[in-house]
């Protein structure tokens, strides 16, 4: 019996020095400062000792492997730690400011609002603007996902629309580097800070289904006005977080699904897991199966309704961009 938990917990130690191995490998490629000459060296060789240390942990030089390997991982860790996310950099142009807001009764004063004019992904007339909202007139909150491939994966955008007409929409992205490109697995590693983008629908939406030509689609939600209010303050209060103290975007733990999971579970901690939370196209199943998809309507007839690359398309990006990719 001893020596059969003996042999399991060896084995158990091994497969974590391997993993912590092909993590930091990847860590040291993607950040460790220098060419990529050096960057390779590095990783190659934390991989090689991770292998040479998990070789010898069945063997009579087993502590000692385990000693220098915890040693050197220490050192990684400690290394690691000291990579924050800059305030300040040379931003793409569509992610150079953070939203910032505050509340003087029911009026929602926000700063960098976004209300870009795009006519390509380089042509844009950039514009960020002080805004104010009456949160007594918040009627309604959309869901609205952009898929660029079949991969089940899409960006997620919230937009809260008011008595008056208007619509304001809330965007978690990566918050890249001017000629910077974005990379899922880069972004494992602290590659990018986190950015929130408070903006016009016909922006933040508009570019997806105009300039990118994404798959776009838009789902009312069926939620109590309270909630609604109470999930916009939580994006507020989130970009002035970010304002306050920036943080990075990861691909799996901090995204822009994850992020506003996290504010729905602030308003309410009963918002249940799921996987579709990470396979976030399948969203509007998720919303459905909790009640939370516009009233009145089977998923299949919600699905239906939900495109609106075609319409945004056809309206262009005018100031009636919003009631174009509602009409049905």
């Amino acid at each position: 019996m001893a020596r059969g938990l003996r042999i399991v917990g060896i084995v158990l130690l091994t497969l974590i020095v391997l993993a912590f191995s092909a993590w930091a490998a990847l860590a040291l490629w993607h950040r460790l400062p220098g060419p990529q000459w050096l960057r390779g060296g590095a990783a190659a060789a934390l991989a090689a000792a991770g292998m040479a240390a998990s070789g010898l942990m069945f063997t009579r030089w087993r502590g000692a492997a385990a000693a220098a390997f915890a040693t050197l991982a220490a050192a990684i860790l400690i290394w690691w730690s000291t990579i924050i996310p800059p305030a300040a950099a040379d931003f793409a142009p569509d992610v150079a400011r953070q939203v910032r807001g505050g509340v003087e009764g029911d009026i929602l004063r926000l700063s960098d609002v976004r209300n870009f004019t795009w006519r390509s992904e380089t042509d844009i007339d950039p514009r960020w603007e002080e805004r104010s909202y009456d949160l007594a007139g918040l009627r309604s909150l959309d869901l609205v996902l952009s898929h660029w491939d079949d991969s089940g994966i899409a960006h997620m955008i919230m937009s809260f629309g008011f008595a008056d007409g208007r619509f304001l929409a809330w965007s978690v992205e990566v918050r890249r580097l001017r000629n910077g490109d974005f990379s899922p697995l880069a972004d494992l590693f602290k590659e990018n800070p986190l950015v929130v983008v408070a903006a016009e629908e016909r922006d933040v939406i508009g570019v997806r289904t105009n300039v990118r030509k994404e798959d776009v689609y838009l789902y009312r939600l069926n939620l109590y006005p309270r909630t609604i209010r109470t999930i916009l303050l939580e994006f507020v209060a989130q970009a002035n977080a970010l304002a306050a103290r920036p943080a990075f975007y990861n691909t799996l733990t901090t995204n822009c699904t994850t992020s506003v999971v996290a504010m729905m579970r602030a308003v309410d901690a009963r918002v249940p897991l799921d996987w579709r939370l990470l396979m976030n196209g399948r969203l509007p199943e998720y919303a459905f199966s909790h009640g939370a998809l516009e009233e009145g309507l089977t998923l299949e007839q919600a699905k239906a309704r939900a495109p609106v690359t075609a319409r945004a398309q056809a309206a262009g990006l005018g100031e009636d961009f919003s009631r174009a990719i509602r009409q049905r």
